[in-house]
């Protein structure tokens, strides 16, 4: 009865606070099979709250598994072009998006990692006009995490698949705030909270930060006109949604060329199907020009490898070392939860809602800005319980913003 009544509020906090769905609106969801019990609670409450329309998109892992292991290579150099039209169509229309993430880290260990590469760069050239939506909050979009047994089994080695599951699902209630009384209310004083921070953030207009732990060491400038931006968003209509759940971060962007240091993660990273861990990168005038991993060297190389700007940072995110995610001691092997109990950045594009009138800079000139561009943005986590982070405004005055991990005021 307990796990059943948090299903349910966890699909109304999707609805509600994630995609904030309004009378009207259209929504898409994009989910695996797995999933579709939370997804029918999800449609249920779209509609009680005047949705016009609910599309849901399915995938199954283990039919993506056999299609990179047998499919003509050719097949990974593109993206069928009505998927993007359709991603277009709703958001032009002003439709919201709601992508259940719950990937199987290990799905794609023993595929090819060019053939991964190949439709990482192709999905991300069909969708760059979509994402364009999504990078400047002109729709409203959310993802959420819900367990599958090969996530789980992955989280939770040493006990059964179906406590597995169990463990994972606890888990995930706690850090989504699920567990409390009233979600919806206990987001609204989470939201006002990570704005306290962001304000701030916002009046100190620091110039540079300084990343300091006992691996890391990193100097960042930000761009003049950035802007720090919290939990929630709102879409062009004033309608507030958190594209994230959960989520712990103050974010901004870092100048795209000044960015120099070295940097180490400090959680494994998921993508195209492969882990990425304890891993280093080296900028020099924002660009990387040396990395290393003790595993997934290749997929890491890769990923950077994608354009131009995936040479690049595009976010700088803060999240303190004591969270509700980072307390529960647990790495989830999934970025939704892993980016928000830690300091994080993200190689590739910056959000244009992230710096002054971004909306109006044309793409020829976002470098005269600092503003970085790329066919992809991935976050990787670099906070510890040891990491300092130093402001410097323009006057030259220091302001301790992290101290031992967590926030200094």
């Amino acid at each position: 009865m307990d796990f059943n009544r948090n299903l349910e509020k966890y699909a109304e906090l999707a609805v509600k606070v994630g995609v904030n769905i309004q009378p009207g609106q259209t929504l898409l969801v994009r989910s695996p099979i797995e999933c579709a019990p939370f997804v029918r609670n999800v449609l249920k409450h779209a509609y009680d709250l005047g949705a016009k329309n609910v599309h849901v998109e399915w995938s199954d892992e283990e039919c993506t598994l056999v299609k990179y292991l047998n499919a003509p290579e050719e097949t990974f150099n593109e993206f069928p072009r009505w998927i993007s039209d359709q991603y277009v169509d709703i958001a032009k229309e002003g439709g919201a998006f709601l992508t259940v993430y719950a990937q199987n880290p290990d799905l794609l260990k023993d595929v090819d990692p060019q053939r991964v590469a190949n439709f990482q760069k192709a999905s991300g050239m069909a969708l760059k006009e979509w994402r364009s939506y999504t990078l400047s909050d002109k729709c409203k979009w959310s993802i959420v995490s819900i367990p599958t047994e090969s996530w789980a089994t992955k989280v939770f080695p040493d006990v059964s698949n179906t406590e597995a599951v169990d463990k994972l699902w606890d888990a995930i209630f706690k850090c989504t705030r699920v567990d409390s009384q009233d979600p919806v209310d206990a987001w609204k004083k989470h939201n006002a909270d990570l704005k306290l921070r962001m304000d701030f953030l916002n009046e100190n207009n620091f110039k540079t930060l300084r990343f300091k732990s006992g691996k890391t060491d990193l100097t960042m400038d930000l761009p003049e006109g950035h802007i720090w931006l919290s939990g929630s968003s709102q879409d062009p209509n004033g309608i507030e949604f958190n594209a994230n759940i959960p989520t712990e971060e103050v974010f901004s962007m870092p100048h795209k060329f000044k960015v120099n240091g070295v940097v180490h993660s400090t959680k494994p990273l998921v993508y195209g199907g492969n882990v990425i861990d304890n891993f280093a990168l080296t900028f020099k005038d924002g660009k990387i020009v040396d990395f290393s991993a003790e595993k997934g060297s290749e997929t890491l190389g890769k990923l950077i490898d994608t354009d131009e700007g995936s040479h690049y940072l595009g976010e700088v995110a803060l999240v303190p070392f004591k969270s509700p995610i980072s307390d529960t001691n647990i790495v989830f092997f999934n970025t939704l939860f892993d980016e928000n109990a830690s300091c994080h950045f993200a190689i590739g594009s910056a959000y244009r809602t992230c710096i002054k009138n971004g909306d109006s800079i044309k793409d020829d000139e976002l470098d005269n800005y600092g503003v970085n561009d790329s066919l992809t943005h991935v976050d990787f986590m670099i906070g510890s319980k040891d990491m300092d982070i130093t402001g410097v405004t323009y006057d030259n005055k220091e302001v301790q913003v992290f101290k031992n991990g967590n926030w200094a005021f």
